[in-house]
């Protein structure tokens, strides 16, 4: 097996004061590293308002308006045994039923029923991996949001210490969030404010909407010692036409396609199409990118620094390489090595790691 498919080979060291706990305040003043892998030059003296700096009118900046909602539960087993459920995937329009992760998942299975105070949630299905299908006993989706809204908790990532609810509710959520059902914020884009966004636009940039709710294909960790191995679960993605009809338009005159954060990415390309345009639709996604991957939509990435190991670092070094035009396995290498050079490089000048940290454009 080549070092290039090894697991070990996406790992560094990260010291734990590195891994941010609040967002930058104000959003915008989070550090930005770019990165022109073609020049091969790294600049790490901006903030993250500074992007507009990068930008030009002839770029389509892509984001993703799915918006979390309070996903995670603390639930009570008939047994009186407390339990969670961390809700993953709506499986239909009034959010009734579930694809949830549950524990402990070995004492809930199928014809089980928790209780949130008089509300049952009955476990009708079982999956793998501690899933199970649940639902709510409710009959629209506007009494299900309400009740999330009550009791549920925002789905923060474990190495997030601080967890004040009435904060993060707000702060773990994007300006533009707008479509419910997200298990996790798509992080890049927590770095903008209204304000940078009319900037943006004012220069010139057109922005245009994707959605891609979070679920377990994008947070849970890589295991398989060959990355080839893992499988990733899917995720419910949509393209609206209007946003399909610019991109097209912006590809065929020759502009960038800069897709805030591997969640946008990965929605872009899982609708593209054999001719590198994009078709619009929704979609169950199960695209896995990793070295070796050819991108066929997106030009620039603005991404967070990711955790070890994870399928996101796997993406960002898939398309660094992409930039660079590298795709056999010794050029995806050196781009790798390159990237985990980057990340040491951010630790030792003390910037802030994962979904609160420090932002990197890459081009």
């Amino acid at each position: 097996m080549s070092d290039l498919y090894n697991l070990s080979s996406y790992n560094y060291e990260l010291p734990p004061e590195r891994i941010a706990q609040f967002p930058a305040s104000p959003r915008d003043s989070s550090r930005l590293l770019i990165w022109d892998v073609q020049k091969n030059f790294i600049d790490t003296n901006n903030y993250f308002r500074d992007i507009i700096n990068y930008l030009t009118p002839s770029d389509l900046l892509i984001l993703n308006d799915t918006r979390v909602i309070p996903a995670r539960l603390n639930a009570f087993r008939e047994s009186g045994g407390k339990c969670e459920i961390l809700l993953l995937k709506n499986l239909d329009s009034d959010f009734i039923t579930w694809e949830a992760l549950v524990k402990p998942a070995r004492k809930l299975h199928e014809g089980s029923c928790v209780k949130i105070n008089d509300t049952r949630i009955n476990i009708i299905s079982d999956k793998p991996e501690g899933i199970r299908i649940i639902k709510f006993d409710f009959d629209s989706r506007e009494k299900v949001m309400k009740f999330l809204d009550e009791s549920g908790r925002m789905p923060l990532p474990p190495y997030i210490k601080n967890d004040s609810e009435s904060n993060m509710r707000e702060s773990y959520q994007t300006v533009f969030a707008k479509n419910d059902g997200s298990a996790a914020a798509p992080t890049a884009s927590l770095h903008f404010t209204p304000e940078l966004l009319k900037k943006i636009q004012d220069k010139g940039v057109k922005i245009a909407y994707v959605t891609l709710h979070v679920g377990l294909g994008t947070f849970r960790p890589v295991k398989t010692q060959d990355i080839r191995d893992h499988n990733i679960h899917s995720e419910h993605c949509e393209i609206p036409g209007e946003t399909a009809q610019l991109i097209n338009e912006y590809k065929s005159k020759g502009g960038r396609i800069i897709a805030c954060g591997t969640t946008a990415a990965r929605t872009l390309e899982s609708f593209a199409n054999d001719k590198n345009f994009i078709n619009s639709g929704i979609l169950e996604t199960k695209l896995f990118i990793y070295p070796g991957y050819k991108f066929k939509i997106v030009d620039g990435l603005i991404t967070n620094f990711h955790l070890p190991e994870s399928s996101l670092i796997m993406l960002v070094s898939s398309f660094a390489a992409n930039r660079a035009g590298a795709f056999t396995p010794e050029e995806n290498g050196k781009i790798l090595s390159r990237l985990i050079s980057i990340y040491e490089l951010a630790i030792k000048d003390n910037w802030r790691f994962f979904s609160f940290g420090d932002a990197m454009f890459i081009i």
